[in-house]
């Protein structure tokens, strides 16, 4: 019996159906999932339930900020593995990447670390994505949107589907070569 041969399946790895469907896979990653999820845990604590008072709109406002900072820069993180094997994790810079995780810590001087454009697209999408998802909640609607009549209701309502579809059709569009904490495809790339 004779073995099957790794050709087309190696040639397939390289069709442009597959890249894309990888990008998809991968959406969990650029989407602010995570953030989302901190933010939802702790928000019904913080609002009190969407019943406002002083302090939680305080509370709240510091909890929406936080996150939508955390946000933004978990854009630009990125991980490679090191000469010893070990998963390095940093943040890319316009000069390289800020290794954390690294006795000598210093900066990755190499042009795929560095920070572009795209990287930016993608920090301001995840965090726009955010903030309409954040905004949208009920509790943080009572707390702070409570008067908005009906078409505002709606708008809130109906807004978050439609900026996820968006962004996930442009983060497929135009993929990033990021690599965050968290990312579980660990192949060098150093």
């Amino acid at each position: 019996m004779a073995e099957p041969s790794l050709a087309p399946l190696i040639q397939s790895l390289n069709h442009p159906v597959h890249q894309a469907l990888a990008s998809a896979a991968n959406l969990a990653n650029l989407l602010p999932t995570g953030t989302v999820l901190a933010f939802q845990i702790f928000l019904p604590s913080f609002s009190n339930n969407g019943l406002c008072h002083l302090s939680n709109k305080y509370l709240t406002a510091s909890l929406i900020v936080v996150c939508a900072i955390f946000c933004f820069l978990s854009s630009f993180t990125d991980s490679f593995l090191g000469e010893d094997g070990k998963l390095r994790y940093g943040i890319a810079t316009f000069r390289g990447l800020y290794v954390f995780n690294c006795e000598d810590s210093g900066e990755k001087d190499s042009e795929k670390f560095k920070l572009r454009f795209i990287d930016l697209v993608h920090g301001f999408m995840s965090l726009l994505l955010f903030l309409i998802f954040a905004l949208s909640d009920s509790n943080v609607k009572s707390c702070y949107f409570s008067e908005v009549g009906s078409d505002w209701n709606a708008l809130l309502m109906n807004l978050p589907l439609g900026a996820g579809a968006l962004s996930s059709f442009l983060f497929t569009i135009f993929p990033t070569t990021r690599r965050g904490i968290g990312y579980a495809d660990v192949t060098s790339r150093a």
